[in-house]
């Protein structure tokens, strides 16, 4: 399990963007943002990126059930790229560090450009950067 806000970010806008550029990496680091800003998430970023369905009576994620993909895949969680997870690592500090503005207008969401989630017709599209669409769950 991870341990701290900083690496918990990292992992996500390793695992989800590392191949985006950098606004684009910004960009999903900022959806857990807002994730942890709104009273329907969990309160922190370690709670944000690591929430999904668990097996019953544990911690372990049900394979495919976590709100980012990468988290309950069940492959390794390990960085392999040093170039990207140290990118991901400058990324996820300056989003905590708020040297970042938030340019999703409020987005809570996104997903690859190549996949239509049910989700989508229920949320608010704000953006597109690179790969993925972002979108904001009305409250």
């Amino acid at each position: 399990m991870f341990t701290t806000a900083l690496v918990c970010l990292a992992m996500n806008v390793y695992w989800e963007a590392r191949s985006q550029s950098t606004a684009g990496q910004i960009a999903v680091a900022q959806v857990v943002i807002n994730r942890v800003n709104d009273s329907r998430y969990p309160e922190n970023v370690c709670s944000v990126v690591t929430q999904g369905v668990v097996h019953s009576g544990t911690d372990l994620p049900v394979r495919h059930k976590c709100q980012f993909s990468w988290y309950c895949d069940g492959k390794k969680d390990y960085p392999k790229d040093h170039g990207a997870w140290a990118n991901s690592m400058m990324v996820a500090i300056s989003v905590l560090d708020g040297k970042t503005v938030d340019m999703l207008d409020g987005a809570t969401h996104y997903h690859a450009v190549n996949v239509y989630p049910d989700w989508a017709v229920t949320k608010t599209r704000t953006a597109r950067i690179d790969d993925h669409i972002f979108y904001r769950w009305e409250k």
